[in-house]
């Protein structure tokens, strides 16, 4: 479980294209992980898109989005291009990630959940309780 006001737990994840991509290599820069149950599911979509519409918000802050969830690179990768987004799609498909933020469900998909990360790599604010675009768990 990673608090607010605790130095973000370090993680390296696939993305849609396979590539390794770790949290680390992010220090310097705003990081929000914005974990979600599964690609192409209609809340997830709805989510994801609200995101991709609100991109130069985020970029105007200098805030990264990664989105996190348990499926696979490929399955990511035919979301991340119907979605239209231009931000990566992290696979945890080992649920490790999701387990090292304390937010795996007993049914193994991750919780809706958002960790803001500072460009000191701590967390400064976290949240499963809401949602963008006024979806909720």
């Amino acid at each position: 479980m990673v608090n607010v006001g605790q130095e973000a737990n370090d993680f390296t994840a696939q993305d849609e294209n396979k590539k390794d991509v770790k949290l680390s290599d992010f220090k310097g820069k705003n990081v929000l992980l914005a974990f979600f149950p599964f690609a192409f599911s209609p809340v997830c979509t709805v989510e994801m898109s609200c995101f991709k519409d609100d991109f130069s918000e985020f970029d105007n802050l200098d805030i990264q989005i990664l989105g996190i969830s348990v499926d696979s690179h490929y399955s990511l990768s035919a979301f991340k291009k119907s979605l239209g987004v231009n931000f990566p799609f992290l696979s945890d498909f080992s649920k490790e990630v999701s387990k090292k933020y304390g937010v795996l469900r007993p049914e193994g998909k991750s919780e809706r959940a958002y960790f803001f990360i500072d460009k000191d790599g701590v967390v400064q604010w976290k949240n499963s309780e809401i949602s963008v675009c006024g979806v909720t768990k």
